[in-house]
């Protein structure tokens, strides 16, 4: 097995990163990584000795500032200073798994050669992903536009010897952490810290890692959904591939071929119907879950072109001998996709709380609330609640990050994306949705058990097996919430295969 990923060898894909977080890989630079951050340095720091104009954040200040023009014996002060200034980060700590991602998609964008830092700061962001050393950043301070100033400068600061890392669960003051190491404080040069602090690796940290989460839960979505179906004595004619091949939406025919590939040999969707339709929660899951897979391929391509593009500034072009002050950090086209993905995932969970409700409701043969002696026993009465109120919650945090703006710098920048508000509330959404569908798991095996002796497809049989090795049938009232628990460490620890998800 290989354990080395070389970064900027190839485009680097979604599922790339998924297969090097599963497996743990390092990260190393590539051969033509190290020539392309060599040259573009070498260029630059030949262009500072012989030019005299001001060139924006390489001599000059930053923002409102960019007319103040710095002298070159002051160009290292004026990075550190911009990487200490710009470290305004407040609220909750950054996930440890977004922030190794942040480290990844750093290095992958800074190695394309157009950024101008030195081959050692890559290199000591390399060490620092590859040996588990996470930098402390917070949630709120980013408006997504001039890159993700306050969050990139809290990863940046570690490089010299400055704020806190995590390692091994325990936080170190950086310099402390560098010593044990035995690593110098990296001395930045002219446009480093921009070059750190410019970008959009906080929003596509969190992109990427929301991607690979929503794609499992639009596979288990569907899994669940035909579980539910399957106890609700549904029909299988609303899956038939002929209707859908005259509405023919990717994500709906992708969809309906799952759920007959799921239910396939099952003696419950296969028995006589007393009813001529389902519910929509049902009939139509090809259609709204579909629709969600068709926006997570937009996502995708969003993203995809994102952590393989160089989005700090100015950009460095050797060849063409020139040095260009841009917009290539804001970060609009994330904060679009990532509000389009956070309605997309609520859906999701919207639908499965509909089937939820069903489920518990007391028709097709099923128990009201799904427990013997109703009454007595409340049953999944209160689990029904509780995703309603996610649901409910979810509506709130699905509303559109990215049609606020603010303006910012005096001015200067005048118009800011808020994508990296976008991605904390979307990191909340996708969570809440994966909260639901446990309870939709929960519901539909509890479900499933009422319409023994018949069973559903050898699939579902041999899930089930397994699930109710964790939650078994509840017989009567018990504390539902660490049933809940318990199904959520399942369905987390559920791991299905790339080619499943990804396509």
């Amino acid at each position: 097995m290989n354990t080395t990923h070389f970064i900027a060898s190839e485009v680097l894909e979604i599922s790339t990163i998924s297969d090097i977080l599963f497996q743990n890989k390092n990260i190393q630079l590539s051969e033509s990584a190290i020539e392309k951050i060599k040259t573009c340095r070498t260029y630059l720091d030949e262009k500072i000795k012989t030019e005299d104009q001001p060139i924006y954040g390489i001599n000059t200040g930053f923002g409102s500032l960019c007319n103040v023009e710095i002298s070159k014996d002051k160009l290292t002060q004026l990075q550190e200073n911009l990487v200490m200034s710009h470290a305004c980060g407040v609220g909750e700590l950054v996930p440890k798994e977004i922030v190794k991602l942040m480290l990844l998609l750093k290095v992958q964008s800074l190695s394309y050669g157009h950024s101008g830092v030195q081959l050692e700061t890559v290199q000591r962001l390399v060490d620092f992903y590859n040996n588990d050393i996470l930098p402390v950043v917070y949630t709120q301070g980013s408006l997504g536009a001039s890159g993700d100033l306050a969050p990139l400068a809290h990863l940046a600061l570690p490089l010299i010897a400055k704020g806190e890392v995590v390692y091994q669960n325990k936080v170190y003051e950086s310099k402390d952490l560098l010593a044990k190491f035995n690593w110098k404080p990296i001395k930045l040069k002219s446009k480093e810290g921009l070059a750190l602090l410019n970008g959009t690796q906080f929003m596509s940290a969190y992109g990427v890692h929301l991607l690979i989460k929503s794609f499992k839960l639009s596979y288990l979505a569907d899994f669940f959904g035909s579980m539910s179906l399957d106890a609700f004595d549904g029909r299988i004619e609303p899956f038939n591939e002929l209707v859908h091949l005259v509405r023919p939406h990717k994500g709906q025919i992708k969809t309906a071929e799952r759920i007959r590939e799921f239910l396939k040999s099952s003696e419950l969707i296969q028995q006589k119907k007393a009813h001529v339709q389902d519910p929509y929660s049902f009939r139509c899951i090809p259609q709204v879950h579909g629709a969600t897979k068709d926006t997570l391929d937009f996502v995708h391509k969003v993203f995809k072109t994102e952590i393989n593009a160089v989005t700090d500034n100015p950009n460095i072009f050797v060849g063409e001998d020139e040095i260009i002050s841009g917009g290539n950090f804001h970060g609009q086209p994330l904060a679009l996709a990532l509000d389009y993905l956070k309605i997309a995932i609520a859906e999701l969970g919207n639908i499965s709380e509909r089937r939820i409700y069903q489920l518990v409701s007391g028709q097709r043969g099923l128990p009201t609330f799904l427990v013997d002696n109703p009454g007595v026993n409340s049953g999944f009465m209160i689990p029904q609640y509780t995703a309603a109120s996610i649901v409910s919650a979810n509506k709130q945090l699905a509303t559109p990050a990215s049609v606020d703006s603010i303006v910012s710098s005096n001015g200067q920048e005048d118009h800011v994306s808020m994508g990296a508000n976008a991605a904390t509330q979307c990191y909340r959404l996708v969570y809440n949705v994966e909260r639901i569908l446990a309870i939709e798991l929960l519901n539909a095996s509890q479900a499933l058990h009422f319409k023994k002796p018949l069973k559903s497809s050898h699939l579902i049989e041999s899930f089930l097996g397994r699930y109710q090795k964790e939650v078994e049938f509840v017989k009567e009232d018990q504390v539902f919430y660490k049933l809940i628990e318990k199904t959520l460490r399942f369905i987390d620890d559920f791991y299905i295969e790339n080619e499943l998800i990804f396509d």
